[in-house]
């Protein structure tokens, strides 16, 4: 079995070195093929102005099955470069993580983490993407085990789609209260732009916000699952055309 790991938190941080190295214990291969600096939030973007560097990296203390290149670009590049450059064959599955922090919600149409799994669906690979919830390197050996155990199920069941979105409780493993398998909330925020000067007077933005999510109303949701300290587990598919609103439209004379 061969896996291909990226990430949007480049491939230096310990969420994508813990993920390699539990894949490493099941697969034959790992290719990781991250971006070299982080590379958050950058959604489905690709690099089109300036060539894509491309190093090898010598981890220390790496298993020998698993190989470490680094993309000066983006995940969807990394994902893009693998398949169509750096790979001699298309591999069994693609896992996109382990990222620092969450991607419940509306914040999939963000993550450059869910877009990495996302670009491996376009490619037919089955694909990935897992995150901890929480900003701080801890618990990894959690989610990295879960994706262990799902990749295992996944090898025994005919599935559809083949991009599934994973959010992990930061907990040990045995404070986790299961799984569930959840729709997309909505990610919401308070407070979303901070002004502030600079030294000349001028204004400026940050862009940050403080979580403000409802769950009124809907228990099935990725945010209330992980809330409850269960493993979030959400089938995804890249598909947006509104079926419902397209047979209404079809009756339309323009």
């Amino acid at each position: 079995m061969h896996i291909l790991v990226t990430n949007d938190d480049g491939i230096m941080a310990p969420g994508i070195r813990a993920l390699a190295e539990t894949l490493a214990t099941i697969a034959d291969k790992v290719s990781v093929i991250a971006p070299l600096q982080e590379k958050s939030a950058c959604s489905q973007s690709i690099t089109v102005r300036h060539p894509l560097i491309v190093d090898a990296i010598t981890m220390p203390e790496s298993p020998a099955n698993i190989e470490w290149i680094a993309v000066d670009g983006t995940p969807t590049d990394c994902v893009k470069l693998a398949l169509e450059a750096l790979l001699p064959e298309k591999p069994d599955y693609l896992v996109s993580g382990i990222n620092r922090g969450s991607n419940l919600g509306t914040d999939v149409l963000y993550s450059g983490t869910v877009s990495a799994a996302i670009e491996g669906a376009l490619y037919n690979i089955c694909s990935i993407a897992v995150s901890s919830n929480s900003w701080h390197d801890e618990h990894y050996e959690t989610a990295a085990g879960f994706v262990v155990r799902f990749i295992r199920s996944l090898q025994t069941h005919t599935v559809t789609p083949q991009l599934f979105n994973i959010n992990v409780p930061a907990l040990p493993e045995s404070e986790i209260e299961g799984y569930a398998f959840t729709t997309l909330g909505v990610r919401l925020y308070q407070n979303v732009f901070e002004e502030r000067q600079d030294p000349r007077g001028r204004r400026y933005y940050w862009m940050g916000g403080n979580i403000a999510d409802s769950v009124d109303g809907d228990d099935n949701t990725d945010i209330v699952a992980v809330r409850r300290k269960k493993v979030s587990i959400t089938p995804l598919q890249f598909d947006l055309t509104h079926r419902d609103q397209l047979e209404s439209l079809s009756a339309w004379k323009l």
